[in-house]
């Protein structure tokens, strides 16, 4: 694990910007494709701004790189809680991304033939493959939560399917996620973590003792790829390294 300390989340995001910049071209040296996890919520929208604008907008080989999602609210495409909405509007449809390359978890058919579908759409994508996704954008929340796995919910213990779909009753709502078998066969995963509200919970994760049910973000450990903490000063308060 490597931890990367900004002054705060301009500065991270203008770091992180050009680190996956330098990632995507060297891992392009090898390969012909390149498979990339979005993740949604607020705090990756200054990086995928950042990355549609010079200098990136011309140094990224674009038509290159395939799309997924890491998880998706049941929400229609025009609804603006939507993961794919976002991504579309400051990243994919900016850079002229074109369709084939975009791999949506579809909220127009009921959550659990979607994360059937998704995970059938996975599958035929690596095959037989060791390795899953070259790069993996993940949040983390201030209870601990990445993608959809919340603490205390069944599918933080998934062992096997690579997609599952649930209701979230805190949150009203059906949630499409992956799970942390399919993102731990990664080549690279980056969590994105700021502000002091997610202090203590970030000191629980890297520090502390592992409790998955609790702090669901433990559970992401590459098995053979990378991992990377990008946080700010204020994320980083309550870290003894």
């Amino acid at each position: 694990m490597e931890l990367h300390i900004a002054k705060d989340p301009q500065q991270l995001s203008e770091n992180l910007a050009a680190w996956i910049s330098n990632y995507i071209q060297e891992v392009l040296q090898d390969q012909e494709q390149f498979t990339f996890v979005l993740s949604g919520g607020n705090t990756p929208k200054q990086l995928y701004h950042l990355l549609a604008k010079e200098p990136y907008q011309q140094m990224i080989p674009w038509e290159k790189i395939h799309f997924f999602w890491g998880d998706e609210r049941a929400v229609p495409f025009d609804d603006e809680r939507n993961n794919a909405r976002m991504a579309y509007e400051t990243l994919l449809t900016p850079m002229g991304i074109p369709e084939e390359n975009i791999h949506v978890m579809r909220t127009d058919i009921m959550p659990e033939t979607a994360a059937e579908e998704y995970e059938k759409l996975l599958k035929e994508y690596f095959k037989d493959s060791d390795v899953t996704f070259d790069l993996v954008l993940l949040g983390m929340g201030d209870d601990g939560h990445t993608l959809s796995l919340f603490p205390g919910m069944p599918v933080v213990n998934e062992q096997k399917d690579w997609v599952k779909a649930f209701f979230l009753t805190a949150q009203h709502m059906y949630r499409i996620t992956l799970t942390a078998p399919v993102v731990n066969k990664a080549a690279c995963v980056i969590f994105m973590a700021t502000g002091a509200g997610k202090a203590i919970t970030l000191k629980n994760v890297i520090e502390g003792t592992f409790n998955a049910e609790q702090f669901p973000s433990q559970l992401i450990r590459p098995q053979d790829g990378e991992l990377h903490w990008f946080v700010d000063e204020a994320a980083a308060g309550a870290l003894e390294i």
